[in-house]
């Protein structure tokens, strides 16, 4: 694969996860509100303590099979249709739904760096993606240039993860109600279709029509 189209490939359905609400937002925008962007940069940091960590064990675990066509097939068709189901639920919930905060009141004191691991390691969807989706790209990633395809894979991801969760606390600091934005609910539907776009990829690569 290019190492371009791949670097692509990867921000395209990664970002998405960046930027859908879920439990770590919205105590980010609860920190930010006080903290600013440097609370979005630490609640970063927790999150790649957590992440990175589980990107290596799950690149450990798919490394004896990148090279067997099963195993390509297999996280091709979970992952394809994990991203049509997921793609789906953000759009019909960035037109129907209100996204709303269901965190504990006072939250907003505790370090944001912590946080950033707490809400990260106990979030379903997170674990979710990584296993199915981001597993996809594990696999991609190590055919392409093994480890060093596993570092080009998660350094294209995580930058996103900083840009956002940074910008989501400073915004918050200034008052701005993100999660209401009609901008941040068209951008939520764009993201949506773009996995149902790589969802349809991954399932025609699966059964060898791509």
């Amino acid at each position: 694969m290019d190492p371009l189209m791949f670097i692509v490939m990867v921000i395209s359905v990664t970002a998405s996860g960046a930027l859908a609400p879920g439990p770590l937002f919205f105590t980010l925008i609860s920190h930010g509100a006080k903290s600013g962007a440097k609370g979005g940069f630490l609640f970063s940091v927790g999150h790649t303590l957590v992440e990175f960590p589980l990107v290596i064990l799950l690149a450990l675990g798919l490394l004896t099979a990148a090279s067997q066509p099963a195993a390509k097939i297999i996280t091709g068709l979970v992952g394809g249709a994990t991203l049509l189901v997921f793609g789906a639920l953000q759009i019909r919930g960035s037109i129907k739904s209100k996204f709303e905060s269901d965190n504990p009141s006072g939250i907003a004191s505790k370090n944001p760096l912590m946080l950033g691991v707490i809400f990260t390691g106990l979030n379903p969807f997170f674990i979710a993606w990584w296993l199915t989706v981001g597993g996809k790209l594990i696999l991609d990633a190590l055919v392409f240039a093994s480890f060093a395809g596993i570092l080009l894979m998660y350094a294209a991801h995580v930058w996103i993860d900083y840009a956002w969760l940074t910008a989501v606390a400073y915004l918050a600091r200034l008052g701005t109600n993100i999660a209401g934005s009609k901008i941040y609910r068209v951008v939520l539907t764009v993201f949506g279709g773009i996995l149902l776009f790589f969802g349809f990829l991954f399932l025609l690569s699966a059964f060898g029509i791509l």
